[in-house]
């Protein structure tokens, strides 16, 4: 099937074009041309590469701990598709083992039902510090057993991504998910420098959500923060809703971080893209919404009602990043991280047409995958 688009504006991923017509044959881009060639569907704004999320823990009122199903994550994805999001990585938080196993069969099954927009499956926790814990139930950190490495080792998940903490995974255990294929991602932990600078060595090349549930940077003492900033061969998930992370350290952090290894994440929960004020979490709790803001019912923050075209917005009005630079972080670097550079994060020719309209103040018009409206 070919579908032929003229765009008032296209940002690529490397520039920004005016009046274009591009051409999609059966979900990928095969041509774009100046100027409006022969009949088309007018896109009304400027077109940008689909924002790619790796850690999403719900959404459209679904959340994936409380529900594995393939069902669940379509539903997650229909709601972050209305705020330009192309491709996720449902993430799963701390949970029984049994849950982790549902999570990788309903994982595998989106992916053999060709769900759009699941990429795969990032698995947080529970291989993870207790004093850094967050919101994550207590009950159910544990060390790494054969249990777990059984679900990792599967090859028909997709992308897998684990985040763990590494004082309490040991480099041969890292070295070993590597050799799995996951990428292992640093996160609630504790661990000083060298610990840290240990699990990078081994295979280790992310940060998940940057400051947030992570040992700081300090004189004596640069911690997983300092580790992450210092490491030009890493990539750093970074939430940009104004509660979890300060403007000027978020700011701070980009002008030290390597370019193109600072991601846009959202770290969304149910309520994104509904009305709810509240849903059930572990242990008897309930996460409570306050305006934007998540928190559990004992206090700590529970991931975000941010979607990614409110984390485009807010990385160019209050972090002062320019928008091509902004939506590069939502888009080509998540793209580069996952190791799907070759065929997302730009508009270009062989590229999967997976796209967002955007309005002048970055709100999301119309979100397309393999150049299907979603």
């Amino acid at each position: 099937m070919t579908q032929v688009f003229h765009v008032d504006s296209v940002f690529t991923g490397d520039a920004f074009l005016s009046q274009s017509t591009i051409t999609v044959t059966d979900g990928v881009i095969t041509s774009i041309q100046a100027g409006f060639e022969g009949e088309g569907q007018h896109l009304m704004g400027l077109l940008v590469p689909g924002f790619i999320d790796v850690q999403v823990n719900g959404g459209g009122g679904a959340f994936f701990n409380a529900d594995q199903t393939p069902a669940c994550l379509n539903q997650m994805v229909k709601a972050h598709g209305r705020f330009g999001s192309t491709g996720l990585m449902p993430t799963l938080i701390t949970d029984k083992i049994e849950v982790m196993q549902a999570a990788a069969d309903a994982t595998a099954q989106a992916l053999k039902e060709k769900v759009p927009g699941v990429l795969g499956i990032h698995f947080e926790g529970p291989h993870l510090s207790l004093p850094k814990k967050g919101t994550h139930s207590e009950q159910y950190i544990r060390p790494i057993s054969e249990a777990e490495f059984a679900v990792y080792a599967r090859q028909d998940l997709g992308i897998k991504m684990i985040t763990l903490a590494p004082e309490n995974v040991s480099v041969e255990d890292i070295k070993r998910l590597v050799g799995y294929g996951v990428k292992v991602c640093l996160g609630h932990t504790n661990a000083d420098f060298e610990t840290t600078q240990a699990a990078l060595q081994a295979g280790a090349d992310g940060f998940t959500h940057l400051f947030n549930a992570m040992s700081a940077f300090t004189s004596r003492e640069p911690g997983v923060v300092g580790a992450a900033l210092w490491d030009n061969n890493s990539w750093c998930g970074l939430i940009v809703d104004g509660h979890h992370v300060h403007p000027n350290a978020a700011k701070l952090a980009i002008r030290t971080k390597a370019q193109g290894k600072m991601l846009l994440v959202t770290d969304a929960m149910p309520p994104v893209g509904t009305d709810l004020t509240e849903f059930d979490f572990f242990d008897g709790r309930k996460v409570i919404r306050t305006g934007d803001r998540l928190n559990s019912s004992t206090g700590e923050l529970a991931g975000s009602v941010l979607d990614m075209a409110s984390a485009v917005r807010n990385t160019v009005n209050t972090l002062d990043v320019s928008l091509a630079e902004s939506l590069r972080m939502a888009s080509l670097y998540p793209a580069q991280y996952l190791g799907l550079s070759h065929a997302k994060g730009r508009i270009a020719v062989d590229y999967d047409a997976d796209f967002v309209l955007l309005d002048i103040n970055q709100y999301a018009l119309q979100t397309f995958i393999a150049g299907q409206l979603v």
